[in-house]
């Protein structure tokens, strides 16, 4: 989907691989991760990886997330492609007035 969108993708087959993924990849700008994963969840990583990469912007996702107050943007699955395209663009657009 994101490819769809016409953004470049890393990808990660779990929490520990996209740690390594973000280390070796200074560009990322956006991490859209899921909350249930295999090894540390979504939740888990993105607490970690906004500690790392200050300038981060991470969008959560999920289709069976109990509501929980979290501090980064979230989408519940299904989802539909302009609705991720516009979480990206809202969360880059924060970049911008930092």
């Amino acid at each position: 989907m994101l490819q769809d969108l016409g953004y470049a993708v890393v990808q990660a087959a779990d929490g520990t691989e996209a740690l390594g993924v973000l280390d070796r990849h200074d560009d990322v700008d956006v991490m859209v991760t899921d909350v249930r994963m295999p090894g540390i969840s979504g939740l888990e990583l993105s607490d970690i990886a906004s500690r790392r990469f200050s300038d981060l912007k991470i969008i959560l996702i999920s289709g069976y997330f109990l509501p929980q107050p979290i501090k980064w943007r979230f989408l519940q699955k299904p989802f539909r492609s302009r609705d991720l395209d516009g979480a990206i663009r809202a969360e880059l657009a924060l970049e911008g007035l930092s």
